[in-house]
């Protein structure tokens, strides 16, 4: 029997979770994105939302049958980049020989290192062009909270009646995150959520706002639901306008404490070239788990 690790190709994120349910919650933290992703397709699933036909999701089995990675390829907006986690080298390889193998065009991976750089530089192997970073990003857990120099203010949660601010907040958040990590404006391709999803995120508290003394917003902080225990805060954003005040050490700072008051384990991910967001989470109390990257691949 070869001692190869074999790949397995799923099409619906139930199916997916009943084989690597287990090793995402043993590994809650790092697959924090991918069950997230597949246990917000099954309830979209049971609203009666059907997903693309060309999504996929990936369990990686090792010689003894035992899952030891996964992937998936569900990402709204071009081009479609796959995110990978933790698997065996020679699995990242395969998964490349694969898509060449049928023809399924691939320009960027995003995902763990170094699955995601061994899987890419593949790609380029078989069909051409270089592999280039677009984004360096770090996964992390809270330790413990270490409280901020308090700020004037409160958090709130956010209402239906706030939607279109939660909605352009959003959408400015990548944006000026690749401004302030010293890359071109709109460069990182990102998801930006419909209103739907916005709404149902709002339904479910899990949107919120720090308020100035007068009650004006200056600050907005996401979570997603916990997955396997684990939640995950995002997107932090504050408007240049209200940056360098405490908003978002506050606001972090007592939604991480709500998060685990519900009994979860809290991460985030920074993106490593903003040594002001690392900053913050490293004096919350938030400490590295891996480190992932956004990789395109150009002619």
């Amino acid at each position: 029997m070869s001692g190869a690790p074999t790949l397995h190709f799923h099409t619906d994120a139930g199916e997916f979770l009943a084989e690597a349910g287990d090793h995402l919650a043993a590994n809650a933290v790092i697959g924090t994105v991918v069950a997230t992703v597949a246990q917000r397709q099954v309830a979209r699933r049971a609203d009666g939302v059907t997903p693309p036909e060309d999504d996929w999701w990936l369990v990686v089995r090792d010689a003894s049958g035992a899952v030891v990675g996964a992937g998936m390829r569900t990402a709204p907006f071009a081009p479609r980049p796959p995110f990978l986690l933790p698997m065996p080298d020679e699995a990242a390889v395969s998964l490349a020989r694969i898509w060449h193998e049928r023809g399924e065009e691939v320009r960027a991976v995003n995902g763990a290192l170094p699955a995601v750089r061994r899987c890419a530089a593949e790609v380029t192997r078989l069909g051409g062009g270089r592999v280039e970073v677009a984004q360096h990003t770090r996964l992390h857990e809270l330790d413990d909270l270490a409280e901020p120099a308090r700020a004037p203010g409160a958090l709130v949660t956010a209402t239906g009646d706030d939607v279109d601010l939660v909605a352009e907040w959003f959408g400015a958040f990548m944006a000026d995150a690749d401004e302030q990590a010293g890359r071109p404006r709109g460069v990182s391709a990102h998801e930006t959520p419909d209103r739907a999803e916005l709404l149902r995120r709002i339904r479910d508290g899990r949107v919120w706002f720090w308020t100035d003394e007068t009650g004006r917003r200056v600050h907005l902080t996401a979570a997603n639901p916990p997955s396997f225990g684990v939640a995950r805060i995002g997107p932090v954003y504050t408007p240049p306008e209200q940056r360098g005040r405490g908003w978002a050490s506050n606001a972090v700072a007592e939604v991480s404490r709500r998060l685990r008051a519900e009994g979860a384990r809290v991460c985030l991910f920074t993106d490593q070239a903003n040594p002001t967001s690392n900053r913050i989470y490293a004096n919350l109390g938030y400490r590295p788990v891996v480190d992932m990257a956004n990789l395109v691949i150009v002619s």
